[in-house]
């Protein structure tokens, strides 16, 4: 129900007064504040105005636009618990009963509810009772809407907000009120706190000593906020009058250097002003060529119209005796005809007109067109010449690929064929020239045997451990035989490097075609090097077992000559045996393995050749489809010099600028012509390098293959030798195909 003179003056002081939540959204206490703000020259009514000033800057759901909004008392709920959400927790919220429209007896329910959680939060969280306070009369708010008694209830709901745990946050917005609202809100917090007696029966002195100081440090607040407004008042306007200086002056300062980069860098290139100044030349010495061309046609013209002059003086001469009325009557006629002619043309030129006016607004589509074109004209030409490359020199590297690959096959046959001859060869060689040793003894012995039956005796006897010692000294040579067949550390470290190496490629599978196949090359040449060592290594531990193997032979005729011979040696010279049998089975199926990773990437070549085959097929397509390509660019520029023709006649004088961006058009694109060709030029650079490095690193190949040769041959030629310093020969070979490789690439490259 609205208190009479609610209308009075509401609206104006309102928006003059409180600030609103959103811009022409008042809050919901707004209207509140319209009541009690003509209510102000009563006590109650100041309180009201003071809760209402003060309340508006709690965030609640809905905007209330009528007092009668507030008396169901949601609004209020929701600020008390914004508050203190603890204390008025989201069950206590529930208790409030919110869509109750005008039944009063429920929103009076609600404000009690409010009420007695209001003095529940001040007993049991602030340890405060409030005396002397005359309590709202919750019916009378609840049905009649009586503001008076909603300001008391507010002021309660303040009292809560001053002395929560946030007490600072609210303070200072009571400080960013109006001072006039500032002074009713200390006197309503004053007349609160004389009503408030703690349940500690604090003494009155200490309550009047508070209430003192809160008054004095809101007094001191409101003068220093009054003083810091009038600062930030001088201040803004110092700071508008700079920033209106400033603007003027950098305005000045951008229009001289406007002025002298165009006054200085018109020679320069470089800049933009030069380029428009070089296009003006370029435009002006057209126009100067066809001034000329239009003088010279003036000039024939001129000589033209002289002789037709001179026919018509002498026609005029010859009709001057016909009479003046026929003369009137055909100039009449003639003049006749030349207006007809003329209005004829007027007609065609307005039709030409109207064409070219549609063909400018299809120009510009077709210049749209031109540039996506000219774009995927040179993506698509980058493409070919890529493709090009790639498919010549897969064409050169299969060929030269098939050619080393047999001869490095008939190599490798021919040259196992040879090891295995020329470690036959030295093994028979060595197995003769023993049992030559051995038989000569056998006589000396035999001559030594028939002087005496007891110095043979004796003999045998002293025999015994000779050929114990001569066993052990043999069983430390095959031990000695078998740490040298352990890896050296050359060969461990080159594993070592070549799992290092595999990793390295597994983690650079995923780069580009060229980096892929170098790799694999690489890859090939290692797994080449370690078959070559691996070969060896076999070769030194067959030769061990036919050594170990003649041995037994030995061994097995001298037990069966002599039983007394010792059984323990042919044992441990049967576990070496098997020992290095073991060895060399591993060594077999490693050197399997190298084989199958050999084919592997060989295997990998082909699918790379085939990549390439694929690219091929596709790049024919892309040159048909690039011809295709062409023959439309042909014919759009043909379009558009067609264009530019009618356009550069004179009566179409007013299209000279589309002429002139046309023209900057194709400039640009003759230098964006030239960037590519450069570019492409690097390209072409940097593939011819790596052409030569490929093929150094062939001819490196070729080199170790040859130097192989020539080692084998040295070693068939070198069967006189001893048995360690074929193994000195064999070892400084094997450093060196180690060593050699990367020293000859590198200094191939260096000389590229």
């Amino acid at each position: 129900m609205p208190t009479p003179g609610f209308e009075h003056g509401g609206s104006d002081l309102w928006s003059s007064t409180l600030p609103l939540d959103h811009r022409g959204a008042p809050h919901f206490l707004q209207i509140v504040y319209k009541h009690c703000i003509l209510k102000s020259k009563h006590t109650h009514g100041v309180v009201s105005l003071f809760d209402c000033s003060k309340l508006q800057t709690f965030n609640v759901d809905g905007p209330k636009h009528t007092a009668e909004e507030l008396t169901d008392g949601v609004a209020m709920s929701q600020v008390l618990h914004q508050i203190a959400p603890k204390f008025f927790n989201e069950t206590w919220m529930s208790k409030i009963k919110a869509d109750i429209g005008s039944n009063w007896r429920l929103k009076v329910n609600n404000l009690k509810k409010i009420i007695k959680g209001v003095l529940d939060y001040y007993a049991d969280e602030l340890g405060q009772q409030i005396y002397d306070f005359h309590m709202p009369d919750i019916t009378a708010i609840g049905e009649h809407t009586d503001l008076d008694e909603m300001g008391r209830l507010l002021q309660l709901i303040l009292g809560c907000a001053v002395n929560c745990d946030n007490k600072q946050l609210y303070i200072q917005r009571i400080m960013a009120l109006e001072e006039a609202v500032q002074h009713v809100v200390m006197a309503a917090i004053q007349e609160l706190m004389t009503k408030e007696m703690p349940q500690a029966s604090v003494k009155e002195a200490d309550v009047n000593e508070q209430m003192k100081k809160m008054l004095d440090e809101l007094n001191s607040a409101i003068e220093q906020k009054e003083d810091i407004a009038q600062k930030c008042h001088e201040l803004d306007l110092q700071v508008a009058a700079l920033q209106e200086e400033k603007a003027s002056l950098l305005s000045e300062v951008d229009r001289l250097n406007e002025r002298l980069m165009q006054a200085d860098n018109l020679e320069d290139p470089s800049t933009p002003a030069g380029r428009r100044f070089q296009q003006l030349q370029t435009q002006v010495e057209q126009q100067q060529e066809e001034l000329y061309r239009l003088e010279s046609a003036r000039d024939d013209l001129k000589i033209r119209v002289d002789i037709q002059e001179k026919e018509l003086c002498e026609l005029q001469q010859k009709n001057d005796s016909l009479g003046k009325l026929a003369e009137e009557a055909r100039h009449m006629k003639d003049e006749l005809d030349i207006l007809r002619h003329t209005s004829d043309k007027v007609v065609k030129y307005e039709q030409s007109i109207e064409t070219y006016k549609k063909k400018l607004e299809e120009l510009s589509d077709l210049k749209g067109q031109l540039k996506i074109l000219e774009e995927k004209n040179t993506a698509y030409m980058q493409t070919n010449m890529d493709l090009e490359e790639e498919v010549r020199k897969a064409q050169a590297y299969k060929s030269q690929l098939e050619m080393y690959k047999r001869q490095v096959q008939e190599y490798q046959i021919k040259a196992a064929e040879e090891t295995k001859r020329a470690d036959k060869a030295e093994f028979e060689s060595k197995r003769h020239q023993e049992k030559l040793i051995s038989i000569q003894k056998e006589k000396e012995r035999l001559v030594e045997e028939r002087d005496s039956l007891r110095e043979m005796n004796e003999e045998l006897q002293c025999s015994q451990p000779r050929q114990d010692s001569v066993f052990n000294d043999q069983d430390f040579e095959g031990s000695s035989d078998l740490a040298l067949l352990a890896l050296p550390p050359e060969i461990k470290e080159r594993m070592l490097r070549l799992q290092h190496e595999n990793k390295l490629l597994k983690l650079q599978r995923s780069s580009t075609t060229q980096e892929e196949t170098e790799l694999i090359q690489t890859q090939l040449e290692d797994t080449k090097a370690r078959n070559s060592e691996l070969e060896s290594e076999l070769r030194i531990l067959n030769q061990k077992i036919l050594t170990l193997e003649a041995h037994i032979e030995d061994l097995q005729e001298s037990q069966a000559n002599t039983p007394t011979t010792n059984s323990a040696s042919g044992s441990e010279m049967r576990q070496t045996v098997t020992q290095l049998r073991a060895k060399i089975e591993s060594l077999d199926l490693e050197l399997n393995k190298k084989n199958r990773t050999i084919e592997e990437l060989e295997i990998k070549l082909g699918d790379k050749k085939q990549t390439a085959k694929q690219l091929s097929v596709q790049l024919n397509i892309k040159e048909d489809e690039m011809k295709e390509m062409e023959e439309r660019y042909r014919k759009y520029l043909d379009k558009a010099r067609s264009v530019i023709k009618l356009l550069e006649q004179p009566q179409n004088s007013p299209s000279q600028v589309d002429i002139t961006t046309l023209k900057s058009q194709l400039h640009e694109k003759d230098r964006l012509i030239e960037h590519l060709e450069k570019d492409h030029d690097k390209t072409k650079a940097i593939r011819d390098q790596e052409e030569r490095l490929i093929v150094s690193a062939w001819y490196n190949l070729g080199m170790l293959v040859n130097r192989k040769a020539m080692d084998e041959r040295l070693s068939n030629g070198a069967m006189g030798q001893s048995f360690l310093a074929r193994q000195r020969q064999v070892h400084t070979r094997r450093n060196q195909s180690i060593t050699s490789p990367h020293g000859v690439s590198c200094n191939k490259s260096q000389h590229i």
